[in-house]
């Protein structure tokens, strides 16, 4: 399929206009992370069912979202190998039947056993997303929108989010939650759908053929100390990333209901208004992102998350947590934005989209432990103090940022 000369020159052209490609290859990037966000989601709503259906101790409820998680972080790591050796479509193809397959056979779970495996296994096909369809959309979108276009595929988690609580307020009372992952597949088989006649970015398939693509790319992760250092800083930030969204995201509803008396209706609308928060703080962090770099942007919000946060936990009226956590969301969340375009930007392309699932993945797993962490502190003080540590890490990330990482603005591509 010929190209335009725009489309050749993908993420080292600097034009004014987007090409029908590089729109397909924000699309279907956008649709397949919504996957991400709609699956974590349908997991929490359908939670209480599962625990009735199957007679769950807390332990092993809270297990299911644990093994998930797991299953996602190895599909990171080998997904994102597999991507740099194969091509990003290819694997992405792969990676996404994998998860539309074992998400339609959760429907089927006779028991808690069979329930565990087939969730480990979507997770496994899950992992790759991120960043295989960030790599996708940097290599092809002009690096002067580079950030903006990462930033739309951020979007779609939270957009995976909102249809998750949708489809279980409208779907889970008529189907139960076996029509919850019933539904969850079908979005899947969307995105493969739309990558299905896509072709690899122009930078992959230059260094596929001159033998670049054919080495261990995890080795360029650490190939100098500079580069070591970057990697670390990266590692940080995701880790913090991850941790404050799962930690706000997994126990603030609880903290809402037990502490302040919220009803299910009060903390369900606050879980929408903090979304929302999410995207228009994701859509401005990618636009500050390109047009004044990524450091100025990052320590801007991760400040920013580390102030909010201490306040947000320090309110007790209705109102003010409702409109607190709209910029709680803005700031906390809307890092997202810009982590596929830094994660690209540091590393060549024969490495990048295991760069990108490597590093974010690995926060991902640190992350993971955030509702434990806060779970545990929560046991000898307040639900609201502990989530209050949080304000703390926002501080982490943003030394590692200032120290560790460098200004990559306008970079092209290697």
């Amino acid at each position: 399929m010929a190209k335009t000369a725009l489309e050749k020159a993908g993420a080292d052209g600097d034009g004014l206009s987007l090409s029908r490609y590089q729109w397909r290859a924000l699309w279907a990037s956008t649709a397949g992370y919504a996957m991400d966000g709609l699956d974590l989601m349908v997991i929490s709503y359908v939670m209480v069912a599962l625990i009735k259906a199957f007679h769950l101790t807390p332990s092993q409820a809270g297990g299911i979202a644990t093994i998930t998680l797991m299953g996602a972080v190895l599909g990171g790591y080998v997904f994102g190998i597999l991507a740099d050796r194969y091509g990003r479509v290819r694997t992405f193809s792969y990676s996404i039947l994998i998860f539309a397959l074992f998400t339609g056979l959760t429907a089927l779970s006779p028991n808690l056993a069979w329930l565990n495996i087939t969730r480990f296994l979507a997770g496994i096909g899950l992992g790759g997303e991120f960043g295989i369809g960030m790599t996708l959309v940097t290599e092809a979108w002009p690096r002067t929108y580079r950030s903006r276009g990462t930033a739309i595929v951020a979007v779609g988690f939270q957009l995976g989010m909102v249809v998750a609580l949708l489809a279980s307020m409208w779907l889970v009372p008529i189907f139960g939650w076996r029509g919850a992952f019933v539904f969850g597949a079908l979005p899947a088989l969307f995105a493969w759908w739309v990558r299905r006649n896509l072709d690899e970015p122009t930078l992959w398939t230059a260094a596929r053929d001159s033998g670049r693509a054919h080495g261990m790319p995890l080795k360029h992760l650490f190939s100098s100390p500079r580069i070591t250092a970057t990697t670390i800083g990266l590692t940080i930030m995701t880790s913090v990333q991850n941790f404050g969204f799962y930690g706000i995201m997994v126990w603030l509803p609880t903290m809402l209901a037990k502490q302040l008396g919220f009803s299910f209706n009060q903390s369900l609308t606050w879980t929408m208004v903090t979304i929302f928060g999410m995207i228009i703080g994701i859509v401005v962090f990618g636009t500050f992102a390109d047009r004044m770099g990524r450091r100025p942007a990052y320590l801007t919000f991760q400040i920013g998350a580390a102030v909010i946060v201490w306040i947000f936990f320090k309110q007790t009226a209705p109102v003010a947590l409702l409109l607190l956590g709209a910029v709680m969301g803005f700031f906390v969340n809307g890092m997202m934005g810009g982590y596929g375009a830094i994660l690209a930007e540091h590393y060549p392309t024969e490495a990048r989209s295991t760069a990108e699932n490597f590093i974010f993945n690995t926060g991902r797993a640190v992350g993971g432990f955030g509702p434990f962490v806060i779970g545990t502190l929560a046991l000898t003080q307040s639900l609201s103090s502990a989530l209050g540590f949080l304000s703390a890490i926002y501080v982490l990330a943003a030394l590692a940022m200032l120290f560790l990482v460098p200004e990559t603005k306008g970079k092209a591509l290697a």
